[in-house]
């Protein structure tokens, strides 16, 4: 009888039990978490549109929880985002705009940390994390060196990958921790993964080599141009600085001659706005999914 909540206000009046009521409360609150997931999906779609059109490439910073990834982030871009030695201290996903030491606009995303065997149920609340690294043109894997099993580390994140539809996406894996690390384990790594690189994000040690293979590492825009652009049209000459990759520039008398390599969307409109020199060419030199979002200091500053 303790237990009889019915009365004034309740669905099924006098009777209800307390523990239906709380049933009752609590499949309302999930049907509003759902509700709010769902809205949350249209906002990231709508910002990942954004970014695509832009054409920035976009590099998603994975890798099991605990493994520095917010730490490397703030190391590389000075985000400023929780930094806690604890399970889960990340919970949406952070993205933050840089420029590669070659000028290159990309974009970095911290993601929430991978377990092993993550539970279905669990899915959606991963989802904007599990989006993020399956439409990243780079997943920068990064692996907690002071673990005594990283190994272990690494074949979980990867099975998490396969099961999101990320195994597609070019993996650079990251050794971090290294000041914390034991060397026998970090020597063993190195064996099994000598493409591996080896960083500390509270140190700073490995960043430079870090940042060198960024540039190898993340795809180039699609499209060469040499165009002439009216000084009247200066936005152009901007943008191709902001989200392309500019060869060279020469001010002349009619106007801005640029040799780039940019998008497609961004190549069109130089095709519209622009007179061309004496000589154009244009030819595809890469392959690339672009992404973008507002501006962020510099890689490494």
């Amino acid at each position: 009888m303790s237990r009889q909540g019915g009365g004034i206000g309740t669905r099924m009046g006098g009777g209800e039990t307390k523990i239906e009521t709380d049933r009752r409360r609590i499949r309302a609150r999930m049907a509003k978490l759902r509700r709010d997931i769902s809205a949350m999906a249209v906002v990231r779609e709508t910002k990942r549109s954004d970014r695509v059109r832009h054409q920035v490439p976009a590099i998603a910073i994975a890798g099991y929880t605990n493994a520095g990834k917010s730490s490397l982030l703030n190391r590389l871009t000075g985000a400023g985002v929780l930094v806690e030695n604890a399970l889960f201290a990340t919970l949406d996903p952070t993205v933050r705009r840089a420029d590669l030491p070659d000028g290159r606009s990309v974009t970095l995303t911290d993601t929430v940390g991978f377990v092993r065997h993550l539970p279905h149920q669990l899915i959606d609340a991963f989802r904007s994390t599990l989006e993020e690294v399956s439409n990243a043109d780079l997943v920068v894997h990064v692996v907690d060196g002071s673990h005594p099993d990283p190994e272990s580390q690494i074949a979980a994140v990867r099975e998490v990958f396969g099961e999101i539809g990320a195994a597609e996406v070019p993996e650079l894996l990251v050794v971090n921790k290294t000041d914390a690390a034991d060397p026998l384990v970090l020597n063993r790594l190195r064996r099994t993964a000598p493409n591996a690189l080896c960083v500390s994000a509270k140190t700073g040690d490995g960043l430079a080599e870090l940042l060198d293979v960024l540039v190898e590492r993340v795809p180039r825009p699609e499209v060469e141009v040499e165009v002439l652009v009216p000084y009247d049209r200066g936005d152009l000459v901007a943008r191709v600085h902001e989200i392309g990759e500019m060869l060279d520039v020469d001010h002349r008398a009619e106007g801005t001659f640029v040799h780039a390599r940019v998008g497609p969307a961004l190549a069109a409109e130089l095709d519209r706005c622009t007179t061309a020199p004496s000589s154009q060419t244009r030819r595809s030199t890469a392959t690339t999914r672009p992404r973008t979002v507002a501006s962020s200091p510099s890689i490494g500053a």
